[in-house]
């Protein structure tokens, strides 16, 4: 009997018109134009060996027979070489590959066709005017093709998500988190947190129903409570690392800082590979703090190259001492830069005594702020001299002028950021403030539930909780949501 109640009560939980979280269906949402055929350039702009064209539409077939004719539908799935014609002048336009993806059986789950052509500026050009004289078709909004494989049910929105993270992925690092992401990693953890809670809600319901009936199991409601305490662990979990997720698809911040002329300059350049900040021998070439994008050891980083921390300089210069030590603040790791060769100067020992020591201390609450000591110009050190200076606290040495050390220092920021951004191996992670923002509403939901005096309300604090993850996935939200995420793509995808 108890199996009976448990699939109607189940079914009650859901409601009458809600799907089961887990199971992938169309997301409620019409794609923009829905019923048009779409059509647009997917790969890159310019000159290149083969350029491919997309549609997705009803009129995808016509539109395909339209400029291969008189030859029919190729076999569904299957590249076959046609001549391209324009439909209106029967003038030749490229000799081509051609697809053809029968719906839903394709990306966005409606019939679309491919052209591979080749990837002369002309030819594109002219194939897509082809395809625009044909009734039923339009060019493609931003994101279009994406949108509509969302609609369809094709892909869920952390997986939408972590479609348009790997197309804009930069390091190694973004593109295994990203992949693993469209994967479905992310959206399959939602479902079986998602599956936990349809459980809890269906046993609440149950003893709400028939805590009467002789047969309904025992400790119905303990099962439920330990079901939503695992969860709360699991969710706090997600949750407390939620800012690496985060700083690995936006990038950590590394400020680089040490007294005048250490040599920050020098390396900010020798990381980027390129001559972002200028450098001169003379102490306070740099104002104001110069940021750069850069890929650290597979990782994203926002280098900060910032002024030297001095005190008794002009007030423009202590402008820039007072920007540098704003961003010491706000830095998720510091590059600690001091002259290997001038440790003794009273600026090493005040920037030894003001930074260095005081991060690796820490502060109250118990955590530190991550950095890592380089003391460059290795090169001026006397021949043989391994450590100078061992009493110094833990530290690499490196020459900017000669590229020693660097090795060392690439494979001791990978540790450092692969613990600030996390290792996309290990499980999924939060990498958008909204994943975030739906977790800690579901976990709030689950406190509400543990403090409810009423059965009745238990029961709904576990449905706002699972609303939250049916929201993460793309079970409900608003348009604006949506346009903001699909805004990422661009046109062909």
């Amino acid at each position: 009997m108890w199996r009976g109640l448990w699939t109607l009560v189940s079914r009650a939980a859901r409601g009458p018109h809600s799907p089961r979280l887990c199971t992938r269906q169309a997301s409620g949402y019409p794609a923009p134009g829905s019923g048009a055929t779409i059509f647009a350039l997917s790969s890159g702009q310019g000159r290149c060996g083969i350029a491919v064209i997309r549609t997705s539409g009803p009129a995808s077939g016509h539109a395909l027979r339209s400029l291969t004719a008189p030859r029919d539908l190729p076999p569904a799935r299957k590249a076959c070489l046609r001549l391209l014609s324009d439909p209106r002048s029967g003038e030749p336009l490229d000799r081509a590959l051609v697809l053809w993806f029968p719906g839903p059986q394709s990306f966005t789950g409606e019939d679309c066709a491919e052209f591979h052509v080749h990837g002369g500026p002309a030819v594109v050009s002219g194939v897509l005017q082809a395809l625009g004289s044909v009734p039923g078709l339009r060019p493609a909004e931003a994101g279009e093709f994406t949108r509509r494989a969302f609609a369809h049910g094709k892909l869920s929105l952390t997986e939408v998500e972590g479609l348009a993270d790997l197309i804009h992925a930069e390091t190694e690092a973004q593109r295994r988190q990203a992949l693993r992401q469209l994967d479905g990693e992310l959206g399959d953890l939602c479902c079986g947190w998602a599956e936990t809670l349809t459980k809890a809600l269906a046993h609440v319901e149950a003893y709400i129903d028939f805590s009467e009936d002789d047969n309904l199991e025992e400790g119905v409601l303990d099962q439920a409570d330990s079901e939503v305490r695992r969860l709360e662990v699991a969710l706090g979990v997600h949750l407390r690392d939620a800012r690496r997720g985060q700083r690995l698809r936006s990038g950590a911040h590394v400020v680089v800082a040490g007294p005048p002329n250490a040599g920050k300059s020098s390396l900010v350049n020798l990381l980027s590979r390129k001559p972002v900040s200028i450098v001169s021998p003379e102490p306070g070439t740099t104002r104001d703090v110069l940021e750069t994008p850069v890929d650290l050891a597979g990782f994203p980083a926002l280098l900060s190259d910032t002024a030297g921390l001095r005190e008794g300089v002009g007030p423009v210069e202590q402008e820039g001492v007072r920007r540098a030590q704003k961003r010491l603040e706000q830095a998720d790791l510091i590059l600690a830069v001091l002259d290997a060769s001038d440790l003794a100067s009273p600026a090493s020992c005040n920037f030894l005594d003001t930074v260095v020591i005081p991060a690796g201390a820490g502060n109250p609450n118990g955590s530190h702020q991550r950095l890592l000591l380089v003391l460059n110009k290795s090169d001026l050190l006397p021949t043989g001299c391994s450590d100078p200076h061992p009493d110094l606290p833990s530290h690499l040495l490196l020459s900017c002028l000669t590229g020693e050390g660097l090795d060392g220092l690439l494979e001791a920021l990978k540790k450092e950021l692969a613990a600030l951004c996390g290792d996309p191996s290990t499980g999924p992670l939060l990498t958008r403030s909204r994943h975030q923002h739906h977790l800690q509403g579901c976990l709030d939901a689950l406190g509400q539930y543990r403090q409810a005096k009423d059965l009745a309300l238990a029961a709904e604090a576990l449905r706002v909780a699972r609303g939250h993850l049916s929201h993460l996935t793309g079970g409900g939200g608003t348009e604006e949501i949506l346009d903001i995420i699909f805004r990422d793509f661009c046109v062909g995808k």
